[in-house]
């Protein structure tokens, strides 16, 4: 291994470690070294819940009171039922007092259970000193204040300890009257339910406490819950987290010792059970977790995370693989950009592990693991799509020079050319451009050719016959075919092309037509099959109309991203995308294959794996020999690429076992480059699944906060963090490699995003689907340019509208917070593909948007024969072109 290569490793390395010591570094508090006053005591364990009547056992309750009984002096329960009936006679076997609580809610029956049952455990166990009938029954409403008035007035005339109830610090002061009828205020303060942040949250314990006895100062006052969840969703400025968790309780601790304020933490070990009532951070207020492990110490520093250096090493080797893959394959990239590459990758392997910590620190049930599951899933796609598409743009940037780089090829002297036949398929075009075409054919100086010229299915004579007429005057080298009825679309006029193709011929060209080539096209290229591995040579498309207006500039610009840098890359490993026009074909190759495909709608792209499957080269040149014409609305750019996205789900679909790792037919990279190329669009089709969620999980935590949590910022920021990736990906690599100004690097990366809704629908539809669903373009040519922009992307109009309003609603539904932010960003960086084809679609429906005016038809078209040019303009149709 080169040495510059340890070098990054190591580097790499370190600063993973770094970064998870810094996230992990321990965090200094005040210490509490003495004993605590009182826990909440709930014994549920992980596997129970009251709720479904699943309650501990005794041994396990013994176990539970014999641990607490190291550091803790009393335990305060919440029911005589369900369970923990005998906690009072289990704790003074370890000398535990206890709070006996008795649960009040709209059951009348079960409530008569309780208080009798309340009554009957203070007779018998004398480690009762206080009972509680009652906890946030009136918070909740299922009591009512003189309803706990008769209540309290029963327990204290059958019960000699002091008798109270439980609710929060706001409900005693509302009520006076329930004061008078209890032995002592028994109040709940949580700052956290109240969006305190920590660091102020004692101080507010206190304010609320002296506010208490201020208004009732001949009451005793007992903070029977008192506390910090270790995870939970924000609330206001309130974090809940491990070390926020450890500052309150030691803060608290000290606080109480000082003041003398009689108290019982909330609570003692962790609930899982209770996310189902109270959300995440109900399940998370215990100083010990539902394993009985403390969760930190009182003592010293707070570790939130002790075994982070394992995850780091997990992390570094997690990414090794990848890391060493990359800089194995490339060794022409420059430092800086192998740095990169690994750098990314790293980061990639750290979130993966974040993400998997995240999980493993919950209390999951079997369907929440299934749940989980499926996101982590998700979680290696985004990641996974992050490093393929950070290589692939490290190689593009920092590539020393290219192994596979082909030049236009001169033929050797004296030689033989071989004969060509250009295949030139025609459905319902406007005759003139089909002509300019011709013209330009038959312009190319190369002597040995043929061009054959198949109309199908064009049903107006009016369309087809001044080709046929202009084609007439050309000579034998021209052959022109009408045909009806045809099957198989394009594929299909290409099958029939080449039954005719001259049998001398031993090299098939197609062209679209709408192109005008150079002359020396076949010059230029057809030399390359001299080498009898070559079975496929690829000229970049082009377009001649980008000045035309800004939409076309606009679609252009992206069109040349692919070609500049999608297929130089893919050059390298012999993995090109053919695409079906100014591609060169070796005929026996074609005819040993089948022909084109007529089963799949990008012929083309299948062929061109059919060949390279076969073991044959494919040589991309990177420079423009014909230019076409590009789609004449958002309309046709989108359904352009929705044909693109679905042909390459039935191309993967058809022929996914190639990419098996047990197959052999193709190189590795051959199969990381059509996988890589597939897997952006897959992420689309993923895109539109979460963006529905996400509008969906939006509308839930506007209409039911109290159920719904904002998700995990480990899901949340990834997604964020893509978008700006594939922005800043686009921006740099056209810089670097393609060139253009900032304003039309910024239209191509407008111009890409636009198509994400198309594609991802192509993807989600090509999964499900063999044929190609009928796409109809909305008509509204008589309405204003605005309405007809809007009108076309009115899919995209309504998922950005309605991404922005769940933005909105969000920001002013008073989550004011962290969370409530990080997510309504999320909502508005989902929004921006949508926008942008909004944006696409209103540029293409204002033709007075341009930047200047040329004539329609090239130049070259003037040089056709004038009468043949006439009657070609003569029907003027305005069927619309295929977009090719």
């Amino acid at each position: 291994m080169r040495r510059s290569n340890i070098l990054i490793i190591a580097l790499i390395a370190v600063a993973n470690l770094a970064v998870w010591a810094v996230l992990n570094r321990p965090l200094h508090v005040p210490s509490w070294s003495g004993d605590i006053q009182g826990v909440s005591f709930s014994p549920y364990r992980e596997n129970e819940n009251p709720l479904t009547g699943k309650y501990p056992s005794d041994a396990e309750i013994g176990s539970d009171l014999a641990l607490l009984s190291s550091r803790v002096g009393a335990v305060r329960t919440y029911s005589t039922t369900e369970g923990v009936q005998d906690v009072p006679y289990l704790a003074a076997k370890y000398g535990l007092q206890v709070t006996a609580g008795a649960w009040l809610d709209k059951h009348l029956d079960k409530n008569e259970l309780e208080l009798d049952t309340l009554v009957d455990m203070v007779q018998r166990y004398p480690n009762i000193d206080r009972v509680l009938v009652g906890n946030e029954s009136i918070l909740r409403g299922d009591v009512t204040v003189p309803e706990m008035i008769q209540y309290l007035r029963r327990a204290r005339s059958q019960i000699e300890v002091p008798v109270s109830t439980a609710e929060p610090w706001h409900v005693w002061l509302t009520h006076p009257e329930l004061v008078k009828e209890v032995d002592f205020i028994a109040v709940h303060i949580l700052p956290y339910w109240e969006g305190v942040p920590v660091k102020e949250a004692v101080n507010y314990v206190a304010y609320r406490y002296h506010q208490l006895k201020e208004a009732y100062p001949h009451k005793p006052i007992v903070l029977t819950e008192v506390g910090w969840p270790s995870k939970g969703r924000q609330i206001g400025l309130a974090k809940a987290s491990l070390a926020n968790q450890a500052l309150f309780m030691r803060e608290f601790l000290n606080f109480a010792d000082r003041e003398g304020v009689q108290y019982f933490l909330m609570e003692a070990f962790d609930q899982p059970w209770k996310e189902k009532i109270e959300g995440t951070a109900g399940a998370y207020w215990g100083l010990y977790d539902a394993d009985r492990k403390p969760k930190y110490a009182m003592t010293g520093p707070v570790i939130v995370n002790a075994y982070w250096p394992y995850l780091a090493a997990a992390a570094t080797l997690l990414a090794l693989p990848v890391i060493l893959f990359f800089l194995a394959r490339w060794t022409e990239l420059r430092f800086e950009g192998r740095l990169f590459f690994a750098a990314l990758a790293q980061s990639a392997g750290s979130l993966l592990v974040w993400t998997i910590l995240a999980g493993a620190e919950r209390y999951m049930s079997t369907g929440d693991v299934v749940m989980w599951g499926v996101m982590v899933l998700g979680q290696i796609g985004l990641l996974s799509l992050l490093v393929t598409e950070s290589g692939q743009m490290s190689i593009m940037l920092w590539t020393r020079r290219w192994r596979r780089e082909f030049k236009p090829a001169v033929a050797a002297p004296g030689r033989a050319l071989p004969k060509v036949s250009l295949h030139l398929p025609v459905h319902n075009e406007p005759p003139h451009m089909v002509i300019e075409t011709i013209e330009s054919l038959a312009r190319l100086d190369y002597p040995n050719l043929e061009i054959l010229v198949i109309d199908n299915n064009t049903k107006d004579p009016a369309v087809w016959q001044p080709v046929e007429a202009y084609c007439a005057t050309l000579g034998g080298r021209v052959r022109f075919v009408h045909v009806e009825n045809l099957k198989g679309f394009k594929a299909g006029a290409l099958n029939l092309a080449l039954r005719m193709t001259d049998p001398e011929a031993e090299i098939v060209g197609v062209i679209d037509s709408d192109y005008v080539v150079r002359p020396d096209w076949l010059a230029a290229t057809v030399p390359h099959f001299d080498n009898a591995k070559v079975g496929v040579v690829q000229a970049p498309q082009d377009h001649r109309d980008g000045h035309l207006s800004f939409f076309k500039e606009m679609i252009n610009w992206e069109y040349a991203g692919f070609f500049h840098l999608g297929m130089v890359l893919r050059n390298e490993s012999n993995a090109i995308i053919q695409h079906g026009t100014m591609t060169l074909v070796r005929r026996s190759l074609l005819e040993k294959l089948g022909g084109w495909a007529e089963w799949c709608i990008c012929e083309d792209a299948e062929l061109g794996l059919r060949v390279i499957r076969e073991g044959y080269e494919t040589v991309y040149i990177k420079e423009s020999f014909g230019q076409g014409l590009s789609p004449d609305s958002f309309a046709g750019y989108r359904v352009q690429r929705f044909r693109w996205a679905y042909g390459a789900m039935q191309i993967m679909k058809r022929h996914i076992g190639l990419f098996s790792p047990r197959d052999r037919q193709l190189s590795l990279g051959q199969k990381f480059h059509f996988l890589a190329g597939w897997l952006p669009w897959i992420g689309d089709g993923l895109q539109l699944l979460f963006t529905v969620a996400a509008l969906v999980w939006t509308a839930l935590l506007a209409f039911w906060p109290a159920w719904f949590e904002f998700p995990l910022g480990v899901f949340v920021v990834p997604a964020l963090v893509m978008v700006g990736f594939k922005l800043l990906q686009t921006l740099w690599l056209y810089k670097a490699r393609v060139g253009g100004t900032l304003l039309q690097r910024m239209g191509a990366a407008i111009a890409g995003m636009a198509l994400t809704h198309a594609v991802a629908k192509a993807v989600l539809i090509g999964l499900f689907t063999k044929k190609r669903p009928f796409l109809r373009t909305p008509k509204c040519e008589d309405s204003s340019a605005v309405i007809r922009g809007i009108v076309v992307a009115w899919e995209e109009f309504v998922l950005f509208t309605l991404l922005w309003l769940g933005a909105a609603v969000i920001l002013a539904g008073g989550y004011n917070n962290d969370e409530a932010i990080t997510w309504a960003c999320m909502l508005v960086a989902q929004s921006l593909p949508y926008g942008a084809g909004v944006f696409a679609s209103l540029m293409s429906a204002m033709p007075s948007f341009a930047l200047r005016r040329v004539p329609a038809i090239a130049a070259a078209t003037a040089k056709a024969p004038a009468a043949a040019l006439a009657a070609a303009k003569a029907p003027a149709t305005q069927g619309a072109r295929a977009a090719s």
